[in-house]
């Protein structure tokens, strides 16, 4: 019973990590039917720029906003100039080819700069464990999932009852017709990347305790975090919070019983298997185009 509830808290909290990564895709698709594939990277500037910080003396506090900060800033930079003129009509696929270009330079950058050993971010998340029927885990890691849900929640109230929300909601269903109204569509679109980089790097400062810091880190936490996106829908955001706590959940379960290496065999094949029953995602819904 206490290792199944260990494996439950551990996978929650990289479960919390995938889904902030993958709210950053459903932000970026439902604003610009476009979406960063260096989307991984935003999440290893955030902890990348976390340690970089502590190290030259600055409080923790200060370089996790910075790290965040210097997120959201990449983001808007990338939709600028490596997504917007390539994203030119609904069927130009440009931004793909752009986007993994820089998410590769921005990784070799990093592996100069940083250095291609794994480096901890100090926190006072992970100091002592607490045990919870049995159970060892940090504060940290249980922060993390609680902090995808609010965040989730956040997200869809904003989209509701703000100005904004309405007006990323409008430029997601037309953006010709949102123009047309007086949105600012380009403005809409950069805000939705910085948002969903923002987002990539909080992901990257909360794991960075839990999980060594390097230059490599999102690569394959990005990809994952695209496949929660696809998996739960990328056009629902409870959709890919809930897969996301629960692809956590499974990767665990299957490292404690099977192997790690069979982590990712499985995690993929469930992918595969949900869309071929599931083309749209779990939670996701059909998009209707008129003609």
């Amino acid at each position: 019973m206490t290792t199944t509830i260990q494996y439950i808290l551990s996978g929650l909290a990289i479960g919390g990590i995938y889904a902030l990564v993958a709210l950053g895709f459903h932000i970026m698709w439902s604003s610009a039917k476009a979406v960063n594939f260096a989307h991984g990277d935003t999440l290893m500037i955030g902890a990348v720029l976390a340690v970089i910080g502590v190290d030259a003396g600055l409080p923790l506090s200060v370089t996790c906003l910075l790290g965040v900060a210097a997120g959201a800033v990449f983001g808007i930079l990338l939709e600028r100039f490596a997504v917007r003129p390539f994203a030119t009509s609904a069927a130009s696929i440009g931004w793909m080819l752009t986007t993994i270009a820089v998410g590769v330079m921005i990784e070799a950058l990093a592996t100069i700069q940083f250095g291609g050993f794994s480096r901890p971010l100090p926190s006072p998340g992970v100091k002592s464990a607490i045990q919870i029927f049995g159970a060892g885990v940090y504060p940290q890691e249980l922060f993390i999932p609680v902090f995808a849900i609010l965040i989730m929640i956040g997200l869809r109230l904003m989209q509701r009852h703000t100005l904004l929300g309405r007006a990323m909601q409008a430029v997601a269903h037309d953006k010709r017709a949102a123009a047309l109204m007086g949105i600012n569509v380009n403005r809409i679109v950069a805000f939705s990347f910085g948002l969903a980089s923002l987002l990539g790097a909080a992901a990257g400062v909360l794991v960075a305790p839990v999980i060594q810091v390097s230059s490599t880190m999102g690569t394959l936490v990005g990809l994952k975090g695209f496949a929660v996106a696809i998996i739960g829908g990328i056009t629902s955001a409870p959709g890919v919070v809930i897969v996301g706590l629960g692809f956590g959940v499974m990767e665990k379960f299957v490292e404690g019983y099977i192997s790690t290496a069979a982590r990712e065999i499985i995690g993929f094949s469930v992918m595969i298997l949900v869309l071929l029953a599931f083309p749209q995602g779990l939670f996701g819904k059909p998009e209707v185009t008129k003609v």
